[in-house]
Order: structure tokens, then C-alpha cells, then sequence
């Protein structure tokens, strides 16, 4: 299984503003438990990035449009219960199959 997110990062999450887009991917991955090193490299940028967004902080616009089809994508994924993910194996497994749809 992979490390789960800390109680200090899941209740800093339930105080972020929840208009920002790394603060809905943050809780999306939360829910899906995707963890961060698993985004990372699915977007193509650093662990540090990932938390960074997660936090609130600034994300380019060209990743920003990424990240929110990844959110609906995992939303309806979440619905349709192919996820959450059971391990770091089936997340993977999860990112890699929907990865050409997203970016």
C-alpha cells in the first residue's frame, strides 16, 4: 500500500481554498488514493511540484487544463468504482491507462 497522506496534510486540506485547482486535485487524489510520486510522474514534473499544487500554489495554465480533466476523470472513476486504488500497483496501473486521454 502506499504511505498515505499525513493527518497534517489531510487537515491543512480541509482549510485550503477549495477554489484552487491543486487543492481539488489534492483532494481528488486523496479520495482515489493516488499517491503524490504516482502524479508526479504522470505529469511529468517533480514530487515537490505535486505538493506545492496541492497546496494552493501557482500551476501554469497548460498543466492547469490537464489537471482538471484529470479531476473529471477520476470523479466519474470514483463513481463508476474503478477506483479507489487498492495499491500502489493497481494506481499505476490506473494512471497509465487513462494517461493518453489526459494529456
Amino acid at each position: 500500500m502506499a504511505r498515505p497522506y499525513s493527518t497534517k496534510f489531510l487537515i491543512g486540506l480541509t482549510q485550503a481554498d477549495p477554489e484552487r485547482v491543486g487543492v481539488q486535485l489534492a483532494k481528488a487524489c486523496v479520495d482515489a488514493h493516488l499517491p503524490a510520486a504516482s502524479i508526479a510522474t504522470f505529469f511529468g514534473v517533480s514530487r515537490m511540484a505535486v505538493h506545492k499544487w496541492f497546496r494552493g500554489q501557482y500551476i501554469r495554465e497548460e498543466k492547469c487544463i490537464k489537471i482538471q480533466r484529470f479531476i473529471a476523470q477520476i470523479k466519474e472513476d470514483l463513481k463508476s468504482e474503478q477506483l479507489p486504488a487498492e495499491n500502489i500497483k493497481s494506481a499505476k496501473e490506473y494512471l497509465t491507462s487513462i494517461q493518453p486521454n489526459i494529456i
